[in-house]
C-alpha cells in the first residue's frame, strides 16, 4: 500500500510527543535510577549525567531492540481497528501524547512514576476507546495482561526491599560495624566485583539486550558468560583496584589522582607524602557524610582549587570574619566591566552583549540541571519545618568512616552505569515502540503488527532525548528522592541498586511484572529498615511516590481514551 500521506499532520504530531515522551523518561525514569549515587555522593550531577549520556545511548542504540513492541504488552489487538490502518496511526499517536503529557506534568511536580505503565495505560484507553472494554485483556495473560499493572504496584517493592535489606545487612555486619572495618572492606572487595559483576551480566543478558537474543542461549553457555565476565572483572580489581585505594586509603596518599587508578600494581611501590595522614594534611578521600558527625563537630571537606587540586580544608558552616570581608558589611556594589556605550547597535556594543550579557546567561540556563546542588535541594532549607523533619530521619541512621565509604563508591558507580546500559537498551522502547509503529503505518500504509523492526535513526532520537531529559531537568526528580526519603551513604546505595538489580533478574525470568522504578524504591525502603530504626524513613515521601504510581494508570488511560473517542467521533464534512 502507499504511504499515507494524508495523514502527514499525524506523523508530525507522534513525532513531537514521542521527543517530550522520551525526553521526560530521561527526567524521570532515568533521573530516579541516578538519585541513589548522586545523593551518595558517589557521584556529582554533572558525572552522573555524563555517565548517563554515554551508557543509555549505547544500550538504546548498539543493543536497543531492533523490533518494539509497538502492541505494548499484549494489551490489545490489531483486529479492534477493523481494517483501517490510519485509526492504527490515530490510536498511537493519543497515546503518545497522553503518556508524554501526563509525565511532563509529573516530572514538573517532582513526581516519581512509572513510564511504562503510563505509555501501557495509555495503549490501554485507546484501547477501550475503538473496541470498547472487551477489546483490552484486563486479565493476566501470561504476564502480558492489564492485571499484571495492578499485581506489580505489590510485587516489585516488596522483592527489591527483601534483596536490598539482605545485601545491605551482609555489608553492615560484614564489614561496617567491625572494630576495624577498612581491611574488611578492602580484602572482600574482589568478592564483592565478583558478584556485582555476575548480577549485571545478568541484568544485561535476561533484560537488557533483546536484539541479540542473549536470553536464548544455552543454559551452560550463559552460566559460562557469567561467571567468566565476573572473573575477568574480580582479576582486574585485585589487579588495579586494591593498590589504588590501598595507596589512597591505608597510606592516606592525599596526591593520588583518579588516573593513577590505571598504574595498577605499580602503586604498590608508590611512597606516601611525608605528611599523610597528618592534620595539617590534605584530605585522602572524599567526605560522604550527609549530617556532622554523631558528637556534634563540624566535618572537614576537601577545597578544590581552580586547577582541580585538594588544597587545604574548611568546615561546613558559618565561615568565620576576616580583616579584608567584615561579615557585618554590606556586599559591594558590582561594577559592570563591560558597560554599553552609544548606541546598543553598535557592532561592539552587539559583540558585549552577546559575549558579556547573552552568552552568560544562556549558558547558565543550559546548564542549571548539571550545576544545582542536589543536597541542598533534598536537605531543604535550614529553619524550615522540611530541613527539620531531614535532620530527624538522618540522625536515625548511623553514618561509617569515609575511608570504607570511598571504597563502595566504586562498586556503586559500576552498578549504576550497568543498570543505565540496560535501562537504555530496554526501556527506550516505552517511547520508540509506539512511534516505530506510527513510522510504519505512515511510511507503508499496513498495519503495525506487534513486531515491527525499528530503524536506527529512531533509536538515536529516542537515545537522544533521553539524555536531554536527565541532564537538563533530572534534578527535580532527584531532588525528591535520596536523602530525601532516608539517608544515603555509598555502601547503602550500592545495596540499594544491587537489590533492584536481583529483583528485576528474577521477574524477566519467572514472567513477573515489575518496574525499575518501583524496584529502585522497594530496595531504597528494606536498606532504610536495616537502620533498626523506623524513623530512619520519610513516610510522607513514600506515600507521595506511591500515589503517582497508582494514579498514573486511570488518569493516563482515562485521558488517551477521551482525546482518542473524541478525535475519533468527532463530527466532518466533505467538500
Amino acid at each position: 500500500m502507499p504511504a499515507l500521506h494524508q495523514y502527514d499532520y499525524l506523523f508530525a504530531f507522534g513525532t513531537i510527543f514521542c521527543a517530550l515522551d522520551a525526553f521526560n523518561i530521561g527526567a524521570n525514569d532515568v533521573a530516579n535510577s541516578f538519585a541513589t549515587s548522586v545523593s551518595s555522593k558517589s557521584l556529582t550531577m554533572k558525572q552522573a549525567c555524563f555517565a548517563a549520556a554515554i551508557m543509555e545511548f549505547l544500550g538504546a542504540v548498539t543493543v536497543g531492540a531492533r523490533v518494539a513492541d509497538t502492541i505494548k504488552n499484549g494489551i490489545i489487538s490489531v483486529s479492534i481497528f477493523r481494517g483501517d490502518p490510519g485509526v492504527q496511526l490515530l490510536a498511537f499517536v493519543c497515546a503518545l501524547v497522553s503518556s508524554s503529557v501526563w509525565l511532563t506534568v509529573c516530572t514538573r511536580l517532582s513526581w516519581p512514576v512509572s513510564t511504562t505503565y503510563s505509555i501501557v495505560s495509555a495503549v490501554a484507553g485507546v484501547g477501550v476507546a475503538v473496541g470498547g472494554g472487551d477489546a483490552v485483556n484486563w486479565g493476566w495473560n501470561g504476564g502480558k495482561g492489564l492485571a499484571t499493572i495492578f499485581a506489580g504496584f505489590g510485587i516489585a517493592p516488596a522483592i527489591s526491599a527483601g534483596f536490598g535489606a539482605v545485601v545491605y545487612l551482609l555489608v553492615k555486619y560484614g564489614v561496617l560495624a567491625r572494630k576495624n572495618p577498612i581491611p574488611y572492606a578492602l580484602f572482600s572487595g574482589p568478592l564483592v566485583f565478583f558478584t556485582v559483576s555476575a548480577v549485571m551480566t545478568m541484568s544485561i543478558v535476561y533484560k537488557g539486550a533483546p536484539s541479540l537474543g542473549l536470553n536464548k542461549l544455552s543454559e551452560s553457555t550463559t552460566a559460562a558468560a557469567i561467571v567468566g565476565t565476573a572473573a575477568v572483572v574480580s582479576a582486574l580489581s585485585v589487579l588495579f583496584w586494591l593498590p589504588y585505594v590501598y595507596a589512597k586509603v591505608i597510606r592516606k596518599d592525599y596526591t593520588i589522582r583518579f588516573y593513577h587508578f590505571f598504574l595498577g600494581p605499580a602503586l604498590w611501590w608508590r611512597p606516601a607524602p611525608e605528611d599523610a595522614g597528618l592534620d595539617t594534611a590534605p584530605t585522602h578521600v572524599p567526605d560522604y557524610r550527609i549530617r556532622k558527625d554523631e558528637d556534634g563537630n563540624e566535618f572537614k571537606v576537601p577545597v578544590v582549587s581552580d586547577d582541580g587540586e585538594s588544597g587545604s580544608e574548611k568546615t561546613h558552616g558559618t565561615p568565620a570574619a576576616t580583616a579584608n570581608h567584615p561579615s557585618n558589611l554590606k556586599e559591594l556594589e558590582k561594577v559592570d566591566e563591560h558597560p554599553i556605550e552609544g548606541a546598543w547597535a553598535e557592532p561592539k556594543n552587539l559583540y558585549i552583549i552577546f559575549r558579556y550579557k547573552a552568552y552568560p546567561w544562556i549558558k547558565k540556563v543550559l546548564t542549571h540541571g548539571t550545576s544545582i546542588d542536589i543536597h541542598a535541594e533534598q536537605i531543604g532549607k535550614e529553619g524550615t519545618a522540611h530541613h527539620r523533619r531531614m535532620e530527624e530521619m538522618h540522625a536515625a541512621a548511623k553514618q561509617y568512616p569515609n575511608e570504607v565509604e570511598h571504597m563502595y563508591s566504586f562498586v556503586q558507580v559500576l552498578t549504576a552505569c550497568t543498570a543505565s546500559f540496560a535501562h537504555g537498551a530496554n526501556d527506550v522502547s516505552n517511547a520508540i515502540g509506539p512511534y516505530a509503529a506510527i513510522y510504519h503505518i505512515w511510511s507503508t500504509g499496513e498495519f503495525s503488527t506487534s513486531k515491527n523492526p525499528v530503524p536506527v535513526w529512531i533509536l538515536v532520537f529516542g537515545a537522544v532525548m533521553i539524555v536531554i531529559g536527565l541532564a537538563t531537568y533530572g534534578y527535580n526528580i532527584m531532588k525528591v528522592l535520596g536523602n530525601n526519603l532516608t539517608l544515603h551513604s555509598p555502601s547503602r546505595g550500592f545495596s540499594m541498586e544491587l537489590g533492584a538489580a536481583i529483583t528485576v533478574i528474577l521477574a524477566s525470568n519467572y514472567g513477573l511484572p515489575v518496574s525499575t522504578t518501583m524496584c529502585i524504591t522497594g530496595a531504597t525502603m528494606g536498606v532504610a529498615l536495616c537502620n533498626g530504626d523506623f524513623r530512619a524513613v520519610n513516610y510522607r515521601t513514600l506515600l507521595w511516590i506511591f500515589s503517582g504510581w497508582v494514579i498514573t494508570v486511570p488518569v493516563v488511560g482515562t485521558i488517551a481514551g477521551c482525546l482518542m473517542g473524541i478525535i475519533l467521533n468527532a463530527p466532518h464534512f466533505t467538500s
